[in-house]
């Protein structure tokens, strides 16, 4: 299963929740402030995310949307299983 996780850097205060949650290392924290002045989170490692959503539960700004991707990856494969 992959994830696909979308961070609003101007609505993070840079609280570092979801970075601690992420079990996977995908978020860290930007060296560049934001217009609030904050170093918001972002996604770093986007191929370890799993769609979890730990990390969009953690957050108290309600700054992250994460993404399920439940497809199979080739039909191929599913038919040879068969």
């Amino acid at each position: 299963m992959k994830g696909k996780i979308k961070i609003n850097t101007e609505r993070c205060k840079g609280c570092t929740f979801c970075v601690e949650t992420c079990p996977f290392g995908v978020i860290s924290i930007r060296k560049r402030f934001n217009k609030s002045g904050v170093f918001p989170a972002v996604a770093v490692h986007i191929e370890k995310c799993t769609g979890c959503a730990m990390c969009a539960r953690m957050c108290p700004d309600i700054a992250i949307e994460v993404y399920r991707d439940d497809k199979p990856k080739s039909t191929r494969a599913a038919r040879r299983k068969r």
